[in-house]
């Protein structure tokens, strides 16, 4: 099995549980995630490192530091860290906290951040996004524009700097993405989860993801054939 497969299964049989829950959106939902219980494990932390690298190289990122708002990305970015170090490019962990220390140094952000890193922000499991954009909140020493967070006045072209690089993907792909956004206007978390995954599994039956997975671990750029 691949990593990603073991994680997968990891994930699956430890940490999907069912039941009636609310999420930190505040929707209700029969399934959740407990990744810590995969993330914090010796055997999920040792695939979690090297995909996350993997990951964010296949993005085209180029990052100083990885993190996100405590407690639920902390393991994620120390295992991609850790990961990193033998890698060209090392990547420092970071930490936010929900709110600034009240003794100490006061600190908002914990680790070896450095003002105007390029960082990546990650969460361990995410329905709406809320966390991660939480984490996102920056001091006013964080120059926005190098840190990803782009200036008003830049919107429209780095809007157009982001369509023209998902237009390059996989026509296939770029059609069951609209298609999952779609269904997720119109139905609950579950039906929108569980339709995700069907989509999820239909892109990975294409010739085009095979072609994705070559031209990356060939380091070329993809030929999509739309099949």
């Amino acid at each position: 099995m691949s990593r990603r497969n073991d994680l997968l299964s990891l994930l699956a049989t430890r940490s999907a549980k069912r039941g009636t829950f609310t999420l930190a959106s505040g929707r209700q939902s029969s399934l959740y995630i407990d990744a810590r219980i995969t993330t914090m494990s010796p055997d999920g932390l040792a695939l979690i490192g090297p995909l996350g690298v993997e990951a964010i190289a296949a993005a085209g990122w180029n990052a100083d530091s990885v993190g996100g708002l405590t407690m639920g990305a902390d393991p994620v970015a120390c295992a991609i860290s850790y990961a990193s170090a033998a890698t060209p490019n090392p990547l420092r962990a970071f930490t936010v906290r929900k709110e600034p220390k009240t003794h100490g140094t006061g600190k908002l952000i914990e680790g070896p951040f450095r003002a105007g890193d390029r960082v990546v922000v990650i969460e361990d499991t995410i329905t709406t996004g809320g966390s991660a954009r939480g984490a996102g909140r920056l001091p006013p020493a964080v120059p926005r524009g190098r840190a990803g967070v782009v200036p008003a006045d830049q919107l429209q072209a780095k809007t157009l700097e982001m369509a023209n690089r998902i237009a390059e993907k996989s026509p296939i792909a770029l059609q069951l993405a609209k298609e999952a956004v779609k269904l997720a206007s119109k139905s609950n978390l579950d039906e929108g989860l569980r339709r995700e995954v069907d989509l999820f599994a239909l892109c990975f039956s294409t010739e085009d993801k095979n072609e994705g997975v070559s031209a990356f671990l060939e380091k070329r750029k993809a030929v999509w054939k739309g099949k």
